[in-house]
């Protein structure tokens, strides 16, 4: 047994032990002597040593006994693995769980899933490089690295990790280059889907008139409780439930129905069950809205030239700024992050019948559809 250059600590055969003879004023608390093993990892003992020091004195002179097996566990590194630090943030954040799932998916392909505090920037290198052997484009690249990166930031904060974010400041070359703008559907190209979808009556065209003319996510739609749709006031709500989240806290939002959305929204209602409009989507796993997603992309994308469900949610956002809608009224019936500055934050938002004057405006002339 020798003594160690750590303050009130001993080395015996590798192992670090804090030893502190106790003053009187405390032997009744703590006996003669105070004899805790550290382990081998001098730096962690100098680390847990510390804060035994700082503890103990407090403790003398307040005569507060403490629990010094606690003390010890507690200044332990934690441990935790990115998929405990990924469904923890998805839990806390109640957001889309896929952009984030996808991420870590990919992350686990190229460094496994580890501690966090164990992840390096050659782990975000080869993370970066899968996703440019995939052909993802650099919007693709850009959201997964985001993701996660805040991961690691939010794990690092709970952990109390003093590491730089492996993942922060990643440079990816050409961003923004590769970027294609989303095209818009034509006004005539709305009236004949719109048309084609109520005479088909077939629950997934209907989807194009309700997304067409409330800006919505499909996921948005899909994921409809019949309790979200009030056909009395004509408006439906758009919110979480246990078979869909939302994209952002924003996203929670009520929306009026006009014109050609109303009215599908009626012809859906007729084929929707005692709980979800869209049941056919509604599985035990939740709501697959990709499946609904590639379904009326295949007919939309055939008809229409290329153009996809989430063409109709840019075209709407473009029809509302055609007739001069305020930005902050836009961003709200989207739901999309407000750029308005701070002050757009504050309040409640604009009401119903406010939105409701605005989407009508925008609105395309309806005919009657049996």
């Amino acid at each position: 047994m020798i003594l160690s250059h750590i303050p009130y600590t001993i080395l015996r055969k590798n192992v670090f032990y804090y030893n502190r003879r106790t003053p009187k004023l405390a032997v009744d608390l703590y006996g003669p002597s105070i004899r805790l093993k550290l382990g081998s990892d001098e730096a962690l003992a100098s680390s847990m040593a510390q804060r035994l020091t700082t503890l103990l004195d407090q403790s003398f002179r307040s005569n507060h006994k403490l629990d010094l097996q606690a003390v010890l566990e507690a200044s332990k590194p934690k441990i935790k693995l990115m998929s405990e630090i990924a469904r923890e943030y998805l839990e806390l954040k109640q957001i889309a769980p896929k952009p984030i799932e996808l991420a870590v998916q990919a992350l686990y392909e190229v460094a496994g899933d580890r501690d966090i505090s164990s992840y390096t920037r050659a782990d975000s290198k080869a993370f970066q490089n899968l996703l440019c052997s995939r052909g993802n484009s650099s919007g693709t690249m850009r959201r997964r690295v985001n993701s996660i990166c805040a991961l690691l930031n939010y794990g690092f904060s709970e952990l109390e990790v003093e590491k730089r974010n492996p993942f922060s400041r990643l440079i990816i070359k050409d961003e923004g280059q590769d970027r294609k703008k989303r095209g818009v559907f034509t006004k005539e190209q709305l009236q004949d889907g719109y048309k084609e979808a109520m005479a088909s009556s077939s629950p997934i065209r209907l989807l194009m008139p309700i997304l067409g003319e409330t800006g919505c996510r499909l996921g948005e739609i899909v994921g409809l409780r019949l309790d979200d749709v009030d056909l009395t006031n004509e408006v439906i709500h758009i919110r979480p439930n246990p078979m869909r989240r939302l994209k952002t806290a924003g996203s929670e939002r009520s929306l009026p129905l006009v014109g050609h959305g109303l009215e599908a929204m009626r012809m859906a209602l007729r084929q929707s069950d005692d709980e979800w409009l869209f049941p056919r989507y509604i599985h035990d796993d939740g709501c697959r809205a990709t499946h609904a997603s590639n379904a009326l992309n295949k007919w939309l994308k055939a008809r229409f030239g290329g153009l996809t469900a989430h063409s109709l949610r840019h075209t709407m956002r473009d029809r509302l700024r055609e007739v001069e809608a305020p930005l902050e009224l836009i961003d709200q019936i989207g739901g999309w992050s407000t750029v308005g500055g701070v002050g757009s934050k504050y309040g409640q938002g604009y009401k119903a019948e406010i939105l409701r004057k605005w989407l009508e405006i925008a609105m395309l002339p309806t005919v009657c559809h049996k």
